[in-house]
């Protein structure tokens, strides 16, 4: 029970906002309609209920004029009940696309606002491949909530209507056994409830394992794409490492996952469709063995008969929804969870952001960064880099070197603002503009002009001056290709990217450009030939490099080396 309202409470709390958001009116109206819709079909079931009785002693009684009216009549009940259900399935796939976008531009928001998506997998990545819970878990959730929560709405008014109906023929169709009539008021209500408890209690006992395998088929389903997009993404360095064999038995011994989980879901839906099947014929007929003696004893006729099947399958059918959609509440549950954890795992990294937030705005017309107390730890809260009273100088050039390891990338990214693991502060002056070239630059998949100019739109700057910058950077063969879609991350070699990194920096113009052995892949001529081009090119910037080459030094006009104390590093002038 605790469980069930544990779900229900985050259903609830994933749900209603949508239904408070700015389209809300529209929500809510298609889920009226849809709602509307099903009560107004769950109307036609009790008129097609009365209908069986007259049809069927129409039939009984020979009644060619009877009969002719009940076609006709049925034939207009059909044509509104095909109408009812045509336009229901519209206006609930309408209400599935909207909800499903408001809510995927939630979550794109949640995890990709303030660098959530890096704070979260720097905590572990506790929500596991997010581009599922975006795509297929959304999608998952909204079309299970609304087919459930219909379904249910239907069970609940069928089995207050035709409750009524049927408590009603159990004294027009008394139980008959050995030859006389026992009195039992609404036997058939009582009858149909037993029956369904009965069918509701087995299968939950035979269906409980489903739920923790299908969350965790979404688990190794996802895992296993995950790993094939990462084999994709390296194919070149696995070519190179002759690293195929090695992948292949990876992504094999991922997928005997997938494989292992799916033959277990198969072992229980098997037993659980073995017996929910079962029940299900055995109801078609059970209605009949109980009304059929009174039958034969001439107490009803044959409209009655049928009408009292009718309405005992329909009152036993709302009483075995749990029974008929237990698979599908064992993927909802799954998926609620998954959307559940992942909304968590945004909330913490929100959380972390606040309790870190060492980056403040210094007054208008400073022109410095300053660091002050600043504590850089690792996740675990070893220290890593300490600086304090330590400032950038505006105009000023400088470069930072220090082995391995020792937090130089980590401190630059204190600096940025995405490193929540510190204490202190960063003074950066008012509405300046600072641009992080790691070694590895990332560019968008679509045309190389759109990737350069990212993340601005290439009409910022136009196809000249993004041809200009390329050609500046050396790579003139690039500028007929400017309007190519590709992925440039793969198509391009790593000193590719960088020379095209620095032809970013140069149509963005950042006050601040931090370096983290942007030029490394590099050989030294060409690298120097690039520190020219940004010393020319950006007169005005503030430039911070990582480097380890000696050569560096001759383009930084101070150095400074991150030197061992205690357990961490600190900040050691060398210039």
């Amino acid at each position: 029970m605790n469980n069930i309202r544990s779900t229900l409470a985050t259903v609830w709390r994933i749900a209603i906002p949508y239904f408070r958001s700015d389209d809300k009116w529209v929500a809510r109206g298609l889920l009226a309609a849809v709602i509307a819709i099903e009560l107004a079909v769950v109307f036609l079931n009790v008129l097609f209920n009365r209908w069986n009785n007259v049809f069927y002693n129409a039939l009984q009684e020979r009644n060619l004029d009877v009969f002719t009216y009940q076609i006709g009549y049925f034939s207009v009940l059909a044509a509104i009940f095909i109408a009812l259900k045509v336009y229901q399935l519209y206006l609930n796939q309408w209400l599935q696309i909207r909800w499903r976008r408001w809510m995927t531009e939630r979550y794109l928001g949640g995890w990709l606002a303030h660098a959530n998506h890096y704070r979260m997998q720097l905590q572990g990545d506790a929500a596991d491949n997010p581009d599922q819970r975006i795509a297929e878990d959304t999608q998952l959730f909204v079309d299970r909530t609304l087919s459930l929560g219909v379904g249910l709405l239907s069970s609940v008014v069928t089995l207050a209507s035709f409750v009524v109906i049927l408590w009603g023929l159990s004294d027009a169709a008394p139980l008959h056994l050995f030859g006389r009539d026992i009195p039992i008021p609404g036997y058939l209500v009582w009858a149909a409830l037993v029956y369904a408890v009965i069918g509701t209690v087995l299968t939950h006992l035979i269906g409980k394992p489903l739920m923790g395998l299908n969350f965790q088929q979404q688990q190794f389903e996802a895992d296993f794409r995950f790993n094939l997009v990462r084999a994709r993404e390296n194919a070149e360095q696995i070519a190179l490492l002759h690293g195929e064999q090695v992948e292949r038995l990876r992504l094999s011994t991922r997928f005997q996952r997938v494989v292992g989980n799916w033959l277990s879901i198969m072992s229980r839906t098997k037993k659980l469709t073995a017996f929910t099947a079962s029940y299900s014929q055995a109801s078609v007929i059970f209605p009949y063995i109980l009304v059929a003696p009174a039958y034969f004893a001439e107490k009803v006729q044959l409209g009655g008969m049928m009408q009292t099947a009718s309405a005992f399958s329909s009152v036993q059918d709302a009483l075995s929804f749990f029974i008929t959609a237990y698979r599908t509440l064992a993927e909802w549950q799954a998926g609620v969870a998954r959307l559940d954890g992942f909304e968590q795992a945004i909330a913490s990294a929100e959380t972390l952001t606040a309790k870190a937030d060492i980056v403040r705005v210094a007054p208008a017309g400073y022109g410095a960064i300053d660091l002050k107390d600043l504590q850089v730890n690792l996740p675990n809260g070893t220290p890593l880099v300490a600086a304090d009273n330590f400032r950038f100088r505006g105009g000023e050039r400088t470069l930072f070197t220090g082995p391995s390891g020792a937090g130089k990338s980590t401190l630059f990214r204190a600096i940025a603002g995405i490193w929540p693991f510190a204490t202190g502060s960063v003074a950066i002056p008012a509405e300046a503009t600072l641009m992080m070239l790691p070694q590895r630059p990332y560019f968008p998949v679509g045309s190389l002009q759109d990737a350069i100019a990212y993340p601005a739109e290439f009409s910022a700057f136009g196809a000249e001056r993004i041809a200009e910058a390329v050609t500046a950077v050396g790579l003139p063969a690039l500028v007929a290709r400017l309007d190519e879609d590709a992925h440039w991350n793969r198509m391009l070699s790593l000193g590719e990217q960088q020379r095209l990194g620095v032809a970013r920096a140069l149509l963005h113009q950042p006050q601040y450009l931090f370096l983290d052995e942007a030029t490394a892949s590099l050989d030294e001529p060409s690298e120097a030939a690039l520190y020219r081009l940004i010393e020319n090119r950006l007169p005005a910037t503030t430039i911070v490099s990582i480097g380890h080459r000696s050569t560096l030094q001759a383009f930084h006009q101070r150095g400074v080396a991150l030197v061992k104390s205690g357990s961490g590093y600190t900040l050691a002038e060398t210039v």
